[in-house]
């Protein structure tokens, strides 16, 4: 979805991710909003996780980002 700011222009995003439900699948879904996503000519401005659940072995995380063009 676009997105656009007086200086700024770029997009919302909102994903769901799946991965088998582990340790390390939790642990990433709680580093993943400090971590550094190089996205080329963009900027990732803000990342939340916004949900996570476990259903059957499965974990589910609602990811919402907002990218920024590169100036």
């Amino acid at each position: 979805m676009p997105w656009a700011s007086v200086t700024f222009s770029g997009a919302r995003h909102h994903l769901v991710l799946e991965l088998d439900a582990s340790v390390v699948a939790q642990a990433w879904f709680v580093a993943l909003p400090d971590l550094e996503l190089p996205i080329s000519g963009h900027l990732v401005a803000d990342l939340q996780v916004a949900t996570v659940e476990t259903v059957d072995g499965v974990l589910r995380a609602a990811i919402e980002a907002l990218t920024v063009e590169e100036c």
